[in-house]
C-alpha cells in the first residue's frame, strides 16, 4: 500500500467515528508470523554484530599498526561516531519520505559488510580511516528504517518483548565477535587480515538472510494495519507529537548523567583494582546483563506500560554510587549496573518510540532520537570525565541531581 494510500485510510476511518478498525485485505497480511518476523529479524542483527562488533574491539590496534598516533585514532573514530549518529537526521526523513524501508536497511547492512573484511587488506592508513569511518555511516543509513521495520512487527508482539528479544540477539553477536577475532589474532600471531576476513562468512549469512526475508515479508507494515490503534490527530498533520519531544528530552538528560565504561575502566586501572586484561571479561559480563535487563525490562514495559523506564534514571544514579568506590566487587556490581542501563536504552527506551510517534514519520523519529541518545552520550562522558578529574563525590551528587531532573521529564511524558 502507497503512503497516500495509508494517508487515505486513516482518514476513513476517522471519518467513521474512529470506533471500528478497518479490516486489512487478505493480500495485505505479512507471509509470516510476528515473532518469527522479529526472531529472523534479530538473527540478522546478531550475524552483523558479529561482524562489526568484531572490527571494532581491534580498530585501535590496528590503525596504530599503520602508523597512526593516539590523536589520528581519536579523530578517525571519532569521526566515525559523529557520522553514525549526525547522518540519521538525513536518513530517517529520506526513508519516511520515500517510504523504501528495506532499501535504506539492506543497502545500509551491506555497506557495513563490505568494509570489514577490506579493512584487513589495506596497508594504507588513510584507506583504512575510510572504511572505519564507512562502517559507521552503514549504521546510520540502516538504522532509522530497521527500527521501523521491527517497529510494525512489535505492534502484535508487543513493543518492549519485541524490541529486547532483539536486544537480546544483538548482544550474542556483540560478544562472540570479539571474542573470535580475538582467539583468531592469537592463533596467528597478530594477523588482521584473517581476523578480519573470516567476519565476511557472517557478514554473507545475514545478507542472504535479510533479502530473504525481505521476500517473505515485503511491506511489514502489515502486521500493523491489523493492530492499527485509532489515529492520532498528528498523524495526518505529520507533525512529530509533542510527547515524543519531551520523552527525547528525557531520555537526553539521562544520558547526560550517565557515566560511559571508559570513564569505569579508567578508574579500575587507576587505583589498581582489576588487572587490565581482566576487564574484557568484566565487559563482556556486563553485556551479559545488558541482554537480561532488555528483556526483563521488555515484558515489564508491556505489562506495565512506560512506568517502567523509571528504573533507567534509577540505575543511572547507581553507577558511579558503586563503580568509583576503592572496594573491587562494588566496582564490578557498578560496572554490571552500567551494562543492565545500557540494556534499557537500547531496547525499550526504543519500543516506546514506536509507541508514540505514528507510522508515517517514525524513521524520522528513529533518526531524530538517535542523534539526542547520540549527543547526549557524548556530552555525558566528557562530564563524567570532567567531574572525575575534579572530585568523584562532586561526580556522584551532579549524577544524582540529573537523574532526578529526568524523573521529573519521564513524569511529564507519562501525563
Amino acid at each position: 500500500m502507497t503512503h497516500a494510500g495509508e494517508e487515505a485510510a486513516v482518514v476513513r476511518t476517522a471519518s467513521s467515528g474512529g470506533n471500528e478498525r478497518p479490516e486489512p485485505a487478505e493480500h495485505d497480511r505479512p507471509g509470516m508470523r510476528p515473532w518469527r518476523f522479529v526472531v529472523a529479524f534479530g538473527a540478522v542483527s546478531m550475524l552483523v554484530d558479529f561482524v562489526y562488533e568484531g572490527a571494532r574491539s581491534i580498530t585501535g590496534p590496528l590503525l596504530a599498526s599503520l602508523g597512526a598516533s593516539a590523536v589520528t585514532v581519536g579523530i578517525v573514530t571519532g569521526v566515525g561516531e559523529g557520522a553514525a549518529l549526525a547522518l540519521r537526521l538525513v536518513s530517517g526523513p529520506l526513508a519516511d519520505r520515500t517510504r523504501r524501508f528495506w532499501a535504506w536497511t539492506i543497502g545500509g547492512y551491506a555497506l557495513t559488510i563490505v568494509t570489514v573484511p577490506f579493512l584487513g587488506l589495506t596497508g594504507v592508513l588513510w584507506v583504512a580511516g575510510v572504511l572505519v569511518v564507512a562502517e559507521r555511516v552503514g549504521k546510520a543509513v540502516r538504522s532509522p528504517a530497521k527500527d521501523t521495520l521491527l517497529s510494525h512487527a512489535t505492534a502484535v508482539t508487543g513493543r518492549g518483548r519485541g524490541f529486547a528479544v532483539h536486544e537480546a540477539m544483538d548482544q550474542i553477536g556483540a560478544l562472540l565477535g570479539p571474542l573470535t577475532v580475538a582467539a583468531i589474532l592469537a592463533l596467528t600471531g597478530g594477523g588482521y587480515a584473517p581476523a578480519l576476513g573470516v567476519l565476511a562468512l557472517p557478514g554473507v549469512a545475514a545478507l542472504a538472510l535479510l533479502v530473504w526475508l525481505r521476500g517473505r515479508v515485503p511491506d511489514p507494515a502489515g502486521y500493523e494495519r491489523h493492530e492499527a490503534p485509532d489515529p492520532a490527530p498528528d498523524a495526518l498533520s505529520g507533525r512529530l507529537p509533542r510527547v515524543f519531544w519531551i520523552y527525547a528530552a528525557f531520555t537526553g538528560v539521562t544520558l547526560l548523567g550517565y557515566a560511559t565504561f571508559g570513564v569505569l575502566s579508567y578508574h579500575v586501572v587507576q587505583r589498581n583494582l582489576v588487572p587490565a586484561a581482566a576487564i574484557p571479561v568484566v565487559y563482556a559480563a556486563a553485556m551479559g546483563v545488558d541482554a537480561l535487563a532488555a528483556l526483563a525490562t521488555g515484558w515489564a514495559y508491556d505489562r506495565l506500560g512506560p512506568r517502567v523506564l523509571a528504573v533507567l534514571p534509577v540505575l543511572a544514579a547507581a553507577v558511579p554510587l558503586l563503580a568509583f568506590t576503592d572496594t573491587t566487587s562494588l566496582v564490578v556490581a557498578g560496572a554490571l549496573l552500567w551494562g543492565a542501563a545500557m540494556g534499557v536504552q537500547e531496547s525499550t527506551l526504543r519500543a516506546a518510540v514506536a509507541d508514540l510517534v505514528p507510522p508515517a514519520r517514525r524513521a524520522t523519529a528513529y533518526g531524530l532520537f538517535a542523534a539526542v541518545m547520540g549527543g547526549a552520550t557524548v556530552v555525558g562522558g566528557i562530564l563524567a570525565g570532567a567531574l572525575y578529574s575534579y572530585s568523584i563525590p562532586t561526580l556522584i551528587i551532579v549524577t544524582v541531581a540529573v537523574q532526578v531532573v529526568a524523573v521529573a521529564l519521564l513524569v511529564a511524558t507519562r501525563r
